[in-house]
C-alpha cells in the first residue's frame, strides 16, 4: 500500500553556526489541511555517533522547550505556523552541539509525512574572520582622510615651489597680487581647517564603532 504524502517539512540540510552566536534551525511545512489546535511540532536531537534521541522542543497551542538535558533554556520558538514556520533558535551554543536535528509536524488529519534531517556544525570564530572586519572597517574610515591629507600636502607643496621660484628670480608683486595671495592663503587655510575636521569625525565614527 503506498501512502500518499499530505504534508511535507523542508529543512536545511546543513547549517553551520559559531560558539557563543545564536543559531536558527529553520523548518517549514505544507500541509493540505487549515492548521487547529490539534499541530504539533516536535524538535529532537541526536549527538554525533550515538543512537540516543533526546526531545528538545515540543509545540501545541503553546511552546514547551525542554528544562532538562544538554539544551536546558537555551532553546527558543522562532516561527509562526498559520505561516508553515516551525523553525527554532538555540542560545549560547557550544561545540558539544553538534549532531542531527529532526523536526516533525503533525496536523491532523494530515500527520503522514517526509522526516528531513539538519546537520549542525558548530566552531569558534577564527581570528581571521573577525580581523576582515576590522581591516575593512579601518579602510572606509582611513582613506578618506588619507586621499584628504595627501591632496592638502601636495597643494601646499606646489605653493612652496613657486615662491621658491619666484624669490630665486626677484619677482617682486604687485598690489593686486598680494592681495590674491592672501586671499589664496585665507581659502588654504579654511581648507586645511574643513579636511582637519572630517579627520575628526570620521575617527570619532571609527571610536563609537567600538
Amino acid at each position: 500500500v503506498q501512502i500518499v504524502l499530505s504534508l511535507e517539512i523542508h529543512v536545511d540540510a546543513h547549517v553551520r553556526g559559531y560558539v557563543g552566536e545564536k543559531i536558527k534551525l529553520k523548518c517549514t511545512f505544507k500541509s493540505t489541511s487549515d492548521v487547529t489546535d490539534k499541530l504539533t511540532i516536535d524538535w529532537t536531537y541526536r549527538p554525533p555517533s550515538s543512537s540516543r534521541t533526546e526531545f528538545i522542543f515540543h509545540y501545541q497551542s503553546f511552546q514547551y522547550p525542554t528544562t532538562a538535558g544538554t539544551f536546558r533554556d537555551r532553546i527558543s520558538w522562532a516561527g509562526n505556523v498559520y505561516k508553515g514556520d516551525a523553525s527554532i533558535s538555540i542560545s549560547n551554543p557550544t561545540l558539544q552541539d553538534n549532531g542531527t536535528f529532526s523536526c516533525a509536524v503533525k496536523n491532523p488529519p494530515d500527520v503522514y509525512h517526509n522526516i528531513p534531517l539538519t546537520e549542525l556544525t558548530v566552531t569558534e570564530r577564527g581570528f581571521g574572520t573577525m580581523l576582515s572586519s576590522v581591516a575593512l572597517l579601518s579602510i572606509l574610515v582611513f582613506i578618506p582622510s588619507a586621499v584628504v591629507v595627501v591632496l592638502l600636502l601636495v597643494r601646499m607643496g606646489r605653493k612652496a615651489a613657486g615662491m621658491k621660484k619666484r624669490s630665486k628670480s626677484g619677482y617682486k608683486k604687485s598690489s593686486i597680487e598680494v592681495s590674491d595671495d592672501t586671499d589664496q592663503e585665507e581659502k588654504d587655510d579654511c581648507m586645511a581647517r574643513l579636511c582637519v575636521r572630517c579627520a575628526e569625525c570620521l575617527d570619532s565614527d571609527y571610536e563609537d564603532t567600538y
